[in-house]
């Protein structure tokens, strides 16, 4: 295979050890873990190094991700992490063996699927525990799970809740014990089992490893802790994990000593934005052959220390490379570890090739 730039390096044997060391610990404390893919566009590579890697299920937000994952021919079931839409309910069903769930309306298009497709589905309930994202009020959850329980084609598995990403709601004892005694009352209510309690996302590792989690939850959907082993309340490294799974590569394209402040009249940049500059002197900027339309510019970090990330426009990529520890040339691979959402542009945009390494 040719290697050009821009390209994202994946390293499948890395992401398994991570996924041994998360899965570890949250099998060691009772709790099943569906690996996220989400972030990686289903690879096929980081999907199987993730069942190598102890997954109890492969969970993804995308149908198209599922669909190529139910290709690959997994021993393990798939779950939709975005709430469905009615309208692509049988899609659903034919991809993922389970969906999360915050609408009757829903809920009784994927009973319909079923029927049609001679299967059943299950899901989970979700409640907005205060991340004001998806799930129901919890003082809705005894009426939601009864409805849903009366669709002959579904199976209610339990209760979800999500945390940490739209509002930041960062996952306590408090807050899970709360979705431990809701599931109690719609046990008592509807005298469904409700096995399953998804207590959320990475962001609940570090309650985990506090000690703080309750025993009750056994359930969690982990994709970024195990992908980029980071700790996703504040991105320090997780314990027991490599953070060198993933690398951005682009080249050297310019290198040019230049003043550290545009000369003339300023108006707004390409994207509607002011930026601020400071004054530093004449300095020398390297230009890569990688932008906005690649990449999360402002999350991805150098690997050489000395180089700063200014800038950049679709196309282009600005560093500073004046105090490099090696000296910067056009031609050049410049390496960068991405954060999510680095990652999650590098590996949707069509502009950068992925390349699986060993090692």
């Amino acid at each position: 295979m040719y290697i050009r730039t821009p390209r994202l390096e994946i390293f499948p044997q890395r992401i398994q050890e991570n996924a041994r060391a998360v899965i570890g610990l949250c099998h060691s404390h009772g709790i099943q873990v569906a690996a996220v893919t989400k972030v990686m566009s289903a690879h096929p590579a980081i999907v199987h190094a993730l069942e190598k890697g102890g997954a109890d299920a492969i969970a993804d937000s995308r149908i198209l991700n599922l669909q190529a994952i139910s290709n690959i021919g997994l021993d393990m079931p798939l779950m939709m992490l975005r709430i469905p839409a009615p309208s692509r309910a049988a899609d659903i069903v034919r991809c993922a063996d389970i969906s999360l769930n915050s609408s009757v309306k829903t809920i009784g298009a994927l009973s319909q699927a079923a029927e049609l497709l001679n299967t059943r589905h299950k899901v989970i309930i979700m409640i907005d525990m205060g991340d004001l994202r998806e799930g129901i009020w919890p003082d809705r959850a005894v009426d939601v799970v009864r409805e849903a329980a009366k669709f002959p084609r579904i199976e209610v598995m339990g209760l979800g809740c999500n945390l940490a990403c739209y509002g930041g709601v960062i996952p306590t004892t408090e807050n899970m014990q709360m979705l431990v005694e809701l599931r109690d009352k719609c046990r008592k209510a509807t005298g469904l089992p409700l096995n399953i309690l998804s207590g959320g996302n990475s962001a609940n590792l570090p309650l985990l490893l506090a000690g703080g989690m309750p025993p009750e939850i056994n359930h969690l959907r982990i994709g970024e802790a195990i992908t980029l082993g980071r700790n996703v309340l504040d991105r320090s490294p997780l314990p027991g994990t490599r953070q060198d799974t993933l690398r951005v590569v682009a080249e050297v394209v310019e290198v040019e000593c230049k003043p550290s402040v545009p000369i003339g009249n300023r108006g707004q940049d390409a994207f509607g934005g002011y930026m601020e500059f400071v004054d530093r002197g004449i300095r020398k900027r390297a230009i890569c052959n990688i932008g906005r339309q690649d990449v999360k510019i402002d999350g991805i970090t150098p690997d050489d220390p000395g180089i700063i990330v200014l800038g950049g426009s679709s196309d282009h990529l600005v560093l500073d490379v004046e105090e490099a520890h090696t000296e910067v040339q056009v031609g050049d691979n410049i390496v960068f570890y991405p954060d999510y959402g680095a990652l999650l542009a590098a590996i949707t945009s069509p502009y950068v090739q992925r390349v699986v390494l060993r090692g």
